[in-house]
């Protein structure tokens, strides 16, 4: 399960200690603490404080994905995780990595591998 460590994520990405942020909802350090570590869940009426306050959705701590539409407007049934999107996002900065993985994909992410093993 991803809520722990997303809301993890959050806090940090947001410069928040876990005493800040359970102060924002209303509950102590050791109820955030357990939301990470996943030994305990948060009620719903604090999973929304907790959205709210880490200005994210429920899906996206809850680890349900997005839906991709293709660049010619029709959709199709990918899925992907903001953790992917970041990927690629940071793969599109380097426009001759692009032009290197679109020309084959599957033997440039092999090529990659090598590189890194």
């Amino acid at each position: 399960m991803l809520v722990g460590s997303r809301i993890r994520k959050l806090r940090k990405e947001k410069g928040l200690s876990q005493r800040e942020l359970g102060a924002l909802i209303n509950v102590t350090k050791v109820s955030i603490s357990c939301y990470e570590h996943e030994t305990r869940t948060p009620d719903l009426d604090t999973f929304e404080a907790l959205v709210n306050a880490l200005d994210t959705t429920p899906d996206y701590l809850l680890g349900r994905d997005k839906l991709i539409v293709s660049e010619d407007g029709e959709e199709y049934k990918q899925f992907l995780s903001k953790e992917d999107i970041d990927i690629i996002n940071e793969i599109r900065k380097n426009p001759n990595l692009i032009k290197f993985l679109r020309k084959d994909p599957k033997r440039g992410v092999e090529y990659i591998v090598k590189k890194i093993d």
